[in-house]
């Protein structure tokens, strides 16, 4: 934050006069270039969250080498996949091949998420079946973490799964348990946190309610979703005040729709109000299957972008140099994009893959004018 002029003109010996050129140059020349960054973390969903709603078959080759991709570009939490019936989510089918197939990074977390008892029966099947072979003695475990989820309104619980609320929450304590007993982290997920697409207007203390009971057992983090994109940086802050009441905020993670162009604006709200994990989707892949007309995550390209000269400096691996290349994601993200038939729906990856078009195209014309 910024001075007031009162305190800079205290320490400055110069007397202090609106206006004034040194006031100004003072302003000009304070930057977060030599200022501590806040660190930011991402959770990179394109994956799970991202390639769920797609209508054609995806090859697990396709996704195992997305997830690879994404390891490399720096991120260090990238949602896999999701043990689910292929029936209801047929893109997530081979989620188990996926995470066993991959090749896996150190200090990254795979997560997957289950949505019942019997998927994570299955994903300790896959550890299993890992403890047990040599693979174990030089490679990191398919997966450290599942996400567990519920929502925000009874209605759209029964259209996700096919349950209350109430009922969500009590199947979902023991499955945490015994995730936990595993060794597993356990992350919680809190769909529809501004509106519901089959009630309208969600209250806020339902919110803050689901939340606190989905951290008394055992979520490390709780997610908290615009699903259908439809909210407002005020009503993104108006939620997390109410939230906030019971939880503490470093215990919150963001996760928006860009359904109505806002995604990256109630990021900053989200950082703003002390959020510091943002969910998003390399090239704004996405869409919920249980949320009619609901458009993508926000772009991972278009939040590195953002951020960019900010006070917030996103964190990663030693393959993002710290951090998530932007470079490397909007490269991923026409890359899965068109393995998907599609362009790219992220703003900042569209610019940037045209000015390195635009740059290429140039290039080649200076050689040829070159050798006239």
């Amino acid at each position: 934050m910024l001075s007031s002029p009162l305190r800079l003109a205290t320490r400055s010996s110069a007397p202090f006069r609106p206006g004034s050129a040194g006031l100004i140059n003072r302003y000009k020349s304070r930057n977060y270039a030599t200022e501590a960054k806040i660190p930011i973390n991402i959770v990179e969903v394109g994956p799970r969250d991202g390639l769920q709603n797609e209508k054609g078959v995806i090859p697990v080759d396709v996704k195992v080498e997305l997830i690879e991709k994404l390891a490399l570009a720096g991120c260090n939490n990238i949602e896999a996949g999701s043990f689910v019936s292929p029936k209801w989510v047929p893109q997530m089918a081979g989620t188990g091949e996926i995470i066993s197939r991959m090749h896996r990074l150190p200090n990254v977390h795979y997560a997957v998420l289950v949505p019942n008892q019997k998927g994570l029966d299955g994903l300790i099947s896959v550890l299993n079946t890992y403890n047990s072979s040599p693979e174990s003695e030089s490679a990191p475990s398919p997966s450290d973490e599942i996400s567990i989820f519920t929502a925000a309104t009874d209605a759209f619980t029964r259209a996700n799964l096919n349950t209350s609320i109430a009922e969500s929450l009590a199947k979902m304590a023991p499955m945490a348990r015994a995730a936990l007993d595993k060794g597993l982290r356990v992350r919680g997920y809190v769909s529809v946190a501004i509106a519901c697409p089959y009630t309208g207007q969600v209250d806020y203390k339902k919110v803050r309610e689901v939340s606190k009971e989905l951290l008394e057992m055992g979520c490390y983090e709780v997610s908290l979703g615009d699903t259908v994109g439809r909210g407002t940086p005020s009503q993104v802050a108006e939620m997390l005040e109410e939230v906030k009441k019971d939880i503490p905020v470093g215990r919150l993670a963001g996760h928006f729709h860009d359904t109505f162009g806002t995604a990256v604006a109630n990021v900053f709200t989200a950082l703003e109000h002390g959020v510091r994990t943002i969910d998003s989707s390399v090239g704004g892949l996405g869409g919920c299957p249980y949320s009619p007309g609901a458009t993508g995550n926000v772009p991972t390209e278009d939040v590195l972008y953002a951020l960019q000269g900010s006070k917030y400096q996103v964190t990663g691996t030693e393959y993002g140099k710290g951090s998530v290349d932007l470079d490397k994601i909007t490269e991923i993200g026409w890359w899965i994009s068109e393995k998907l038939g599609k362009e790219s729906v992220s703003r900042a990856g569209r610019a940037l893959r045209a000015k390195k078009i635009r740059e290429a195209e140039m290039a080649q014309d200076g050689e040829v004018r070159a050798k006239l």
